[in-house]
């Protein structure tokens, strides 16, 4: 960079200064602020990734459901209409990743936003190291951090060469704050910042860009689930109790799946154009107060 910012515009992919209406850009294509780009989202049958494949066609993309609920995954992209399309997708299998990107450019024309948000809680309890299951440590970090480099590294493969695009992972508070009964997921999830942080100057170069999200508790099928196991877990039960007790929903720090959707907006749109290596942590302050 010669010190003008003109190196960082071109590396980052920055256009004219978009327009700003209330605070918040509309860019060149009014309210569809990602008019014309094509995403691929995975784990997008449920929660986060399917609540943010309808913020994203509603702000005029196109996007790729990849998941391995198929019944599920074929009935969400009926019900987001005809921007929306499924393929299954096992993010353990890097030939899956990589086929949901060729998919995207087959189907599209090109990619402009991968979101890696398909991820596993893993076995629990995680807290007791003498008898720690590493095989279900493997699977965690399998899918919830080694996935994510397998998308990154696809993404880039067809985003590079027209130097521009958004790849978003899903991280977790507990990337940033372990927690004992979470411990081997709360690595895998560290990862995955680490990973962002790893891959974000390199690939700035080509002109793209690298984030992380780590939602905070979210109403989603995996939150249900731990609910269900705390009636039979006092420890988990009182872990949970913190986390999405009722004191923690007055706090405001149980999110809906459509917090984590509007962020990822951002971080996909034209909006973040200078936004890159960065963990956007989206939890009502929870990790701030503990």
């Amino acid at each position: 960079m010669d010190g003008s910012g003109r190196e960082t515009n071109r590396v980052l992919g920055a256009t004219a200064s978009p327009r700003f209406v209330s605070g918040f850009s509309t860019g060149s294509n009014g309210s569809q602020r990602l008019g014309g780009k094509v995403a691929v989202i995975t784990g997008a049958a449920s929660g986060i990734g399917k609540a943010t494949a309808a913020e994203f066609i509603r702000n005029g993309a196109k996007v790729i459901i990849a998941d391995v609920q198929d019944d599920l995954g074929h009935a969400v992209a009926a019900e987001l209409g005809p921007e929306a399309s499924y393929t299954r997708c096992d993010v353990a299998d890097e030939a899956q990743v990589a086929a949901a990107v060729d998919l995207a450019v087959e189907r599209h024309g090109h990619l402009d936003v991968l979101f890696g948000n398909a991820g596993i809680g893993g076995v629990l309890p995680q807290d007791d190291m003498a008898s720690l299951d590493l095989g279900n440590f493997d699977r965690l970090m399998t899918v919830n951090a080694r996935a994510v480099l397998a998308g990154i590294k696809h993404a880039a493969r067809v985003m590079a060469p027209r130097r521009r695009g958004s790849i978003i992972c899903t991280s977790s508070t507990f990337g940033v704050l372990p927690a004992p009964m979470f411990a081997m997921y709360s690595v895998s999830k560290a990862t995955t910042i680490a990973i962002v942080h790893a891959t974000a100057e390199p690939l700035a170069c080509d002109g793209l860009r690298v984030n992380a999200i780590s939602p905070g508790a979210t109403r989603t099928q995996m939150l249900q689930q731990l609910r269900l196991l705390s009636e039979t877990a006092p420890g988990l039960r009182e872990e949970l109790k913190r986390l999405a007790g009722k004191e923690a929903a007055a706090a405001g720090w149980v999110l809906e799946p459509e917090d984590i959707a509007r962020a990822a907006l951002y971080l996909a749109s034209d909006e973040a154009s200078h936004v890159t290596g960065h963990n956007l942590v989206v939890d009502g302050g929870y990790t701030v107060h503990k």
